[in-house]
């Protein structure tokens, strides 16, 4: 795979997040090499131009000789690798120094070509930094995990080489590179940005979209479990509506119940006249969370297009203009979104595994199991949801209004990026297990219906799920059950089964 600078699509991310190799491209080269060459006559020029020959943040008021300028890039590196807190999985570390290439390779960085093909080579021979996920506030970039990211690749902090955690100097030794040193302004090129916060906010969209998509199957399912309608899915309800989210997930919902002999089954002589709002609604709540998932999407998208460092050189008028491009704001306000659309996810599942396990409400046996009282079937593992629910609308809380001011008040309003991107991956987590539950109790509610099927499309979801795990007869250990059915959700294996053309961030079938 080919990444152009500046003209990488969405799906592009998604494969390096999944574990695709790419290859920055060689046409980008030219303007990078413009972009180091400008900053070299900066430099001979010798007027006073910020991270070039100056101190940062609340020191850029101090002139650094000449001779001190490779330490300076060097110093600002080892003093801001200052992070804390469990590492970045090894997937987000892949697309973060993705991001980074593509960024600087824009060629308004100032960074020579050789700085990026160091860092291509680190990645095609597995040599991935150590970076701590704690310590950025989001503004002047992402500068400590970058930091670190950075220290790895000059020899300092440590590497993973392969599944091995190693010393940075002895990972770099090993797969054959030397420890880079860096140029003027390279330093602060490869610290300021907001990849770090980017790359954690995408590679969470797409778990979400995953769980996002096999909520839509459980949804259905359990519309079929509690011998619900589909008639709040007519398509003439939601054209009068508008909302593109919801008219395409009422198709969907349609597509995935189309042709049920359970809902045949009730079609008529059914004295109930509206089913609640968990099942009725679901076009609504999971139509408006699409949306909030595309917007999020258009916004990460052009985010990792772009070129967040400071100051910014422009080679056709050998200028270094100082602005604001490293505040991450709008990745801030994207993740926060995103949590948002997260909760909304699991808390309807929720809502609906509440419906099935409650014998007023969905006509099943209490509890779904074939005896209850001497038996608890279904019990705790509505409770567990409710806990998970619970816990991601205590994580939703928006970061971005969370500004503190630092470096001196020189930064007097942060975006809390960091904080809003890396608190999405235990909430995905969290619907993934709830949206797994659902699983569970649809199934096993359909099951009381027999010898009546639901859809071909809904069948073929419950026969993985039942390669996996049985109908639940008597209780048993269920922890196994519940991480069996969430890994089914997390994967897309689900989502595979059915088979149904289903809408995602990029459209319908992405």
């Amino acid at each position: 795979m080919i990444l152009t600078p500046g003209k990488v699509p969405l799906a592009s991310w998604r494969a390096i997040a999944r574990g695709e190799t790419f290859t920055l491209d060689s046409a980008a080269m030219p303007a990078v090499a413009a972009s180091a060459a400008a900053v070299e006559a900066i430099v001979a020029a010798g007027a006073p131009v910020y991270g070039i020959n100056t101190g940062f943040g609340k020191l850029a008021n101090i002139r650094i000789a000449p001779d001190e300028l490779g330490q300076l890039q060097r110093n600002i590196v080892l003093s801001h690798a200052a992070g804390v807190g469990a590492p970045m999985t090894p997937a987000s570390l892949r697309l973060m120094m993705a991001l980074k290439l593509a960024s600087l390779g824009r060629g308004a960085s100032g960074v020579r070509p050789e700085t990026l093909m160091f860092m291509q080579a680190m990645l095609d021979r597995g040599v991935l930094p150590v970076v701590p996920r704690q310590g950025s506030v989001g503004a002047s970039g992402d500068l400590a995990p970058l930091a670190h990211m950075t220290a790895a690749m000059i020899g300092v902090g440590e590497a993973y080489l392969g599944d091995e955690r190693l010393p940075a100097n002895i990972a770099l030794a090993r797969a054959g590179l030397t420890p880079l040193v860096l140029g003027p302004k390279e330093g602060l090129a490869l610290l300021n940005g907001t990849q770090f916060s980017t790359a954690e906010a995408l590679s969470v969209l797409f778990a979400i979209e995953r769980v996002f998509q096999a909520a839509l199957i459980t949804g259905a399912l359990a519309t079929d479990a509690a011998k619900g309608s589909d008639t709040p899915f007519d398509p003439r309800i939601h054209a009068l509506r508008g909302h593109r989210g919801q008219i395409e997930v009422a198709d969907a919902l349609r597509e995935l119940m189309k042709g049920s002999r359970i809902r045949a089954s009730h079609l008529t002589n059914d004295d109930r006249v509206q089913d609640p709002y968990c099942l009725r609604c679901q076009p609504q709540v999971m139509g408006a969370a699409l949306d909030v998932m595309r917007n999020v999407a258009a916004t990460l998208e052009i985010e990792a297009n772009g070129v967040s460092d400071n100051p910014l050189i422009f080679a056709d008028t050998q200028e270094a203009l100082s602005g604001g491009n490293f505040h991450a704001e709008p990745v801030a306000l994207a993740a926060d979104t995103l949590a948002l659309a997260a909760c909304e996810i699991g808390s309807l599942a929720e809502r609906r595994i509440a419906m099935l396990v409650d014998p007023a409400l969905s006509g099943l046996p209490a509890f779904l199991t074939p005896k209850p009282g001497l038996n608890s079937g279904f019990m705790l593992a509505q409770v567990t949801a409710a806990a998970l629910v619970s816990e991601n609308k205590q994580r939703a809380y928006p970061a971005s209004v969370d500004s503190i001011p630092t470096s001196a008040n020189q930064e007097d309003h942060v975006s809390m990026a960091a904080h809003a991107a890396c608190r999405l991956a235990p909430m995905a987590e969290n619907a993934a297990n709830v949206v797994g539950i659902e699983l569970l109790a649809a199934a096993q509610g359909c099951d009381f219906h027999a010898p009546l099927k639901s859809s071909a499309a809904l069948e073929r979801a419950r026969a993985r799920l039942r390669e996996r795990v049985p109908r639940l007869d008597q209780d048993r250990h269920l922890a196994p059950d519940i991480a069996a059915a969430a890994d089914l959700v997390r994967s897309g294996a689900l989502a595979a089964a059915a088979d149904v053309d289903l809408p995602g961030i990029e459209g319908p079938g992405a």
